[in-house]
């Protein structure tokens, strides 16, 4: 039997016991409601139905009609399917019309799944050299404050956090410029999607279990050379079964195209990295990644340790801006048709019969009777809230005075979600749920562009701020 523990809690007049729900305050509760005339009415109804359903403000239905002044020229609608890989399309998403007005296309499509295989390979080395590294720490041992390098004393959580989740298929920003400066892209055709990359879940809890197994071998080994000669053979099983599942990417291949007037292009010999150099040109290190995170203070530059997906790469680094910052940058880059890879709680207020997020779509409070007061940064600090899904910002709409009243992404839900594959989200919705974004450098001001040059503060990865974009 389980011991009950009762605390004294210090009070302004002195010691009070916590208290136990008894039979009396439960009839109290129970009397409190009688009195409520049509508590009744309302009891039958929400027991019977779908409370989203109940709370939404039909107010808001058709109250938007999707159209924006300032647009970028976007075509075509992807579906992850059911995968966490929401990062990995937004990231190609921002880049596809570029390949597309090179090349005169009517459509195009990266491959993620080419992206994909790497992405797992690399975090599940990434992870045995953690382990590695941290071999000598007990499993939840506390050793004192968190320190970021790996040659410092840690505190013991690092390993639990290491065993939680070795891999997974979420990642932000920062994962895909890891992957794409090291191994480039391809085109869909050359590597489609295979039914393991639409459909994550059973290849995901299989190499978790697999990792696991492999970092409790590696924790007994104190060697440090026997330790990696062990991951190598270990980390060939993890590509083993991932060609098993996703196909073996091809290290050349060749393509050509149609352009929107029938033009066939000549076949062409390629790399994955000479693909993205010419079809693609862009420096991926002229984005900056920008975050709204009021629960900690603004115009600095934070820097979240293990955050990356491949062992030599870069970890997730933002500077932290108000919300009305980020706005004007976002404002700049869609009015000079860029798109930009954009995160949020996708979830929080989305009607996605109407493809509209709006802070009163459902007035849960108003059914229930009960009040929902926190604010962003609350909401953060108990993880209510926090970046889920990475979407691209294409749109927004403005008012007379050139203020932004409405917003607009590009999903990755397929064409059946939303709007034809589009969520439109109000404002004060921005405000209350986006969390980052990230621009090209020109569009930000030169002044908040210097916060890079400054010392980041260093914050560990079980940080409630720091999910990744599934």
């Amino acid at each position: 039997m389980k011991r009950l523990v009762f605390i004294a809690l210090a009070g302004l007049s002195g010691s009070i016991m916590a208290q136990s729900i008894s039979p009396e305050l439960l009839n109290k509760y129970s009397d409190r409601l009688k009195d409520d005339q049509s508590f009744k009415a309302l009891e039958n109804a929400i027991t019977g139905h779908d409370l989203k359903k109940l709370a939404l403000n039909r107010a808001n239905a058709g109250t938007h009609d999707h159209e924006f002044k300032y647009r970028v020229d976007v075509s075509g609608i992807t579906d992850q399917k059911s995968s966490g890989r929401c990062w990995m399309f937004t990231s190609l998403n921002i880049l596809r019309p570029k390949v597309m007005e090179k090349y005169n296309l009517s459509s195009f499509e990266f491959s993620t799944n080419y992206l994909y295989f790497y992405d797992i390979l690399e975090k599940s080395n990434l992870f045995m050299e953690q382990i590695i590294a941290t071999r000598n720490l007990k499993m939840n041992e506390d050793v004192g404050p968190y320190l970021a390098d790996a040659g410092k004393k840690e505190n013991g959580q690092t390993v639990s956090w290491l065993f939680k989740s070795p891999i997974g298929d979420g990642g932000v920003w920062n994962n895909f410029v890891n992957l794409v400066d090291k191994y480039g892209a391809m085109p869909k055709s050359v590597m489609p999607e295979t039914y393991h990359s639409e459909k994550t879940r059973t290849l995901n809890k299989l190499l978790n279990r697999k990792l696991r197994e492999n970092g409790l071998a590696l924790r007994d080994i104190k060697n440090e050379k026997k330790a990696r000669e062990a991951k190598e053979v270990m980390l060939a099983d993890i590509y083993k079964v991932l060609v098993l599942t996703l196909g073996e990417p091809p290290r050349t291949f060749s393509w050509r195209y149609k352009d929107k007037d029938g033009n066939l292009s000549e076949a062409k010999e390629y790399t994955p990295q000479s693909f993205f150099k010419e079809a693609v040109g862009v420096n991926l290190n002229d984005y900056v990644m920008l975050m709204n995170d009021p629960s900690r203070p603004y115009n600095k530059l934070y820097e979240i340790s293990y955050d990356r997906n491949v062992m030599e790469g870069r970890n997730w680094r933002y500077i932290n801006l108000p919300a009305d910052k980020i706005k004007e940058v976002a404002i700049a880059s869609i009015k000079a048709n860029e798109a930009m890879y954009a995160s949020c709680d996708v979830g929080k207020q989305l009607n996605s019969d109407e493809g509209l997020c709006a802070i009163d779509n459902y007035q849960y409070g108003e059914l229930l009777g009960i009040t929902f007061g926190m604010d962003k940064k609350q909401r953060v600090i108990t993880r209510e809230s926090g970046s889920s899904h990475g979407m691209a910002l294409i749109a927004v709409d403005v008012n007379k005075d050139e203020k932004p009243v409405m917003w607009q992404f590009e999903n990755s839900w397929g064409t059946k979600s939303g709007h034809d594959g589009y969520l439109s989200f109000t404002d004060e919705w921005f405000d209350e749920f986006m969390f980052r974004l990230v621009p090209q450098k020109k569009f930000i001001d030169p002044e908040i562009l210097k916060i890079l040059d400054t010392e980041a503060t260093i914050l560990p990865p079980w940080d409630p701020m720091f999910n990744a974009d599934e």
